[in-house]
């Protein structure tokens, strides 16, 4: 081997770097396998409630009505969660009592809280007592804090559940805990179901949900009756029992935008109307981790006037090209149907792009009649403003700048493992 310092200056002054790009890629490196580390860590985190009951056969019914529920795919898709079950002996209390399924799915939603709670975690609550949400207080049908359990430390190192009422009844207690992921799921066995009239009181089967008197009482008057000036309430209402999403403009939205959906023809009007549902039930927490386009009542063989979803942490929006959403907020979910209300109207590319990029029609010596239905449909009637133009540019060019970091640390992180 050739010495160190019998070397030329020029190859002299390469070794020096070596170390420092060593040093440089090793850093790379390191990250690299953190990276891949977490990656790791977040797909392992992921649980599923039906394989960790399914190893003890006395939760075999709770177990059951989870999946039957649907309760089951909800709790799964939950990062923080827990679940406070019951044996068959405790399920027998409300089998017995012959309500319907989605009643059922109402008292299991009390059970699950958004939160998480270890055993070691319910004996250090803070001034022995606390309360916390349950799913069943994002149903829309828990009034006041009946959707709210209360978890209170007692004598002898118990704990005991209630709900959260006017009467704040400790009706079970703590036995054990089934399961424990820290800070992800917990799974707590108590020793009675958790119930409250408001959660067992007769839920009607989809059929006989009528949406449009739903969104009169939660604030989507305005909404409902464009639903019903234009015939889609039928094809909205044909869709429920299947799965139905409803993305409802606020009142004031709708109201900004009736000038220019009067000037709209009636096959315009109707296909915007149905582009505010999607035949399926979509919870929040799917929203939110189900980011791309989606389908909508109004997509039809090449027709697809559909729109993306995106979250940027608890946010949710929904980009159309033209305009961008928010959702503001759960009015109704009662699966399969859930209402969301929404801050703007939302605008299809299908028919708004097409104005925008038409060319200008040639002069023509005849004079068109004012309330010509080519009139109706014109730029007049459908460009959007200057502010939903730039929304639409800003947003492709945001697209186009993530999409640009994505591709360059791909390559960069690549090429570091490479010169390793």
């Amino acid at each position: 081997m050739v010495p160190h310092t019998s070397l030329p200056s020029f190859y002299h002054s390469r070794l020096i770097l070596i170390p420092k790009m060593t040093s440089f890629w090793g850093v790379a490196t390191i990250l690299v396998l953190i990276f891949q580390l977490h990656l790791f860590f977040s797909l392992s985190s992921a649980h599923n409630i039906t394989r960790i009951l399914a190893k003890d056969p006395d939760f075999s019914t709770f177990n059951h009505y989870l999946s039957a529920t649907h309760l089951a795919d909800e709790i799964n898709r939950r990062q923080t969660i827990t679940v406070l079950a019951v044996d068959n002996s405790a399920m027998s209390s409300i089998l017995s009592k012959g309500y319907s399924l989605y009643t059922i799915r109402n008292i299991l939603s009390l059970h699950v809280l958004v939160d998480y709670y270890g055993a070691k975690k319910l004996h250090q609550i803070t001034d022995g007592s606390t309360s916390t949400a349950s799913m069943f207080q994002s149903t829309g049908s828990a009034t006041g804090t009946s959707g709210y359990v209360n978890i209170t430390d007692t004598k002898g190192g118990k704990v005991a559940f209630g709900v959260q009422d006017d009467d704040s009844k400790l009706t079970a207690h703590y036995v054990k805990s089934i399961f424990e992921k820290a800070y992800n799921i917990s799974v707590l066995h108590i020793s009675q179901v958790l119930t409250s009239p408001e959660a067992e009181a007769p839920t009607a089967s989809p059929s006989d949900l009528i949406l449009t008197t739903i969104l009169e009482k939660q604030g989507c008057k305005a909404f409902s009756d464009v639903l019903k000036s234009t015939g889609a309430d039928k094809t909205f209402q044909d869709t429920v029992d299947g799965g139905l999403t409803v993305f409802c403009p606020s009142d004031s939205a709708v109201s900004k935008f009736m000038p220019k959906f009067k000037t709209l023809s009636p096959a315009n009007k109707t296909v915007l109307v149905l582009y505010h549902g999607m035949p399926v039930y979509q919870s929040l927490q799917m929203l939110r981790s189900g980011n791309g386009a989606v389908n909508t009542l109004a997509t039809e063989g090449n027709n697809k006037f559909d729109f993306t979803v995106q979250n940027d942490g608890e946010d949710v929006t929904l980009e159309t090209d033209v305009v961008t959403a928010k959702v503001m907020g759960t009015l109704k979910d009662q699966e399969p149907l859930i209402i969301y209300k929404i801050d703007k109207v939302l605008l299809p590319r299908e028919i708004y792009k097409a104005v925008k990029t038409a060319a200008p029609a040639p002069k023509s010596s005849k004079k068109k009649p004012k309330n010509s239905e080519a009139d109706a449909d014109g730029p007049n009637a459908d460009a959007p403003s200057d502010d939903d133009s730039e929304v639409a540019d800003d947003k492709n060019g945001a697209r186009t700048t993530r999409m640009s970091i994505v591709v360059t640390g791909i390559v960069g992180l690549c090429f570091g493992v490479w010169l390793m």
